[in-house]
């Protein structure tokens, strides 16, 4: 079985994340050339834009491993192992079902409209089969395609590996809850410059 570990993370938010930061820095760095003082109060607010760029389009991703689920998202990453996943779903993002609750992953999106009517034959084959609901259709996020069905299809493969493997028939949890790793520097920094941009600004 297949014990690698896998990272999935969606390809259009890092573009965007390269794009926010790269205006940022050219806009802080024309700014600083042409007037130091009048672009000065400015730079908490392009370096809090450029932090939140990549905050919520870089670093999210969903982690799957053999140990079971990461979901890394805006503010915080949340660890959900295997013995603890009920049910995979992807009607508004990929979500874990678990004992805990349901946990969304920030970084794979249910796809728009726009994305599903664009679906191609090949996003509807080869699907694991916890993929099919009750009536046997596939939904627009688990689409092969898409941000979600990506996620989720890697999600289910190893699932399901496990659970023919024997390994999740007497599931037991560990933990009364999942462990929760808020990005405590993340939020401290985003603060920080909002405080400054706050100050900066109304000087």
């Amino acid at each position: 079985m297949d014990a690698e570990v896998v990272v999935v993370r969606p390809g259009f938010g890092r573009a965007l994340a390269v794009v926010v930061v790269v205006l940022c820095t050219a806009g802080a760095v024309s700014g600083l050339v042409a007037d130091v003082a009048a672009t000065l109060p400015w730079l908490p607010v392009l370096a809090l834009a450029g932090l939140g760029a990549w905050a919520a389009y870089w670093r999210p991703a969903v982690v799957v491993t053999p140990a079971g689920v990461e979901l890394v998202n805006v503010t915080r990453t949340v660890e959900v192992p295997w013995t603890a996943v009920e049910a995979v779903e992807t009607r508004y993002a990929l979500a874990l079902q678990t004992p805990y609750g349901t946990y969304a992953a920030w970084a794979a999106p249910a796809p728009s409209a726009v994305r599903t009517g664009r679906a191609r034959p090949e996003d509807y084959a080869h699907l694991p089969s916890s993929t099919y609901g009750t009536g046997g259709g596939v939904r627009a996020g688990d689409l092969a395609g898409t941000d979600s069905g990506a996620a989720a299809l890697v999600v289910r493969r190893r699932w399901e590996q496990l659970v023919e493997a024997g390994v999740l028939d007497d599931p037991r949890l560990e933990r009364p809850t999942p462990v929760v790793r808020w990005h405590v520097g993340t939020l401290v920094a985003a603060g920080v410059l909002l405080a400054l941009a706050v100050v900066g600004l109304t000087r």
